[in-house]
């Protein structure tokens, strides 16, 4: 069953997912029905781990094609100057106060498809996401992660 809900995203971050999913149905389709047809001319089908491991990557390969229309069809392309600069929401960059360890650390609010936690993008559907969005500087935030629960102060929001 389909997602409907609606995926906010940087213009980036939709042209990326674009890229990828012309990538897959262009070169690695072909790629892997080449895969399949060389497999397939080696003979019985019942005994050929090529044919089976073939077969299997083009599943996985559908299935990230159908992913990726899916979230396109649902993308929405955020203009930054439209987004209330005084509160946490999709691409704020938050800094925040470990209230435990003193430790600072900024984080960029993004879409589920464009987190990427070494570059300390996250998710708003992520715990820390959900618990910073619509928070203003200085409120203290108390979110449950796996280690536990963490105590946060917003520092800083921008753009």
């Amino acid at each position: 069953m389909a997602d409907d809900r609606t995926v906010y995203m940087t213009e980036e971050g939709l042209e990326e997912l674009k890229d990828e999913l012309h990538r897959l149905k262009t070169k690695e389709r072909s790629r892997i029905a080449d895969e399949i047809a060389e497999a397939r001319a080696k003979g019985d089908l019942s005994e050929n781990a090529e044919y089976d491991a073939a077969k299997e990557e083009q599943g996985k390969l559908e299935a990230r094609i159908s992913k990726l229309e899916d979230t396109i069809a649902r993308a929405r392309v955020v203009d930054e100057k439209n987004v209330d600069s005084s509160k946490a929401y999709i691409l704020s960059d938050v800094t925040v106060e470990n209230l435990t360890t003193g430790a600072e650390q900024t984080y960029t609010l993004t879409s589920e498809q464009e987190a990427d936690v070494s570059e300390n993008k996250i998710s708003v559907d992520s715990p820390i996401g959900k618990g910073l969005l619509g928070k203003e500087e200085g409120d203290v935030v108390e979110i449950d992660v796996p280690a536990g629960t963490v105590e946060l102060k917003i520092i800083d929001i921008s753009r």
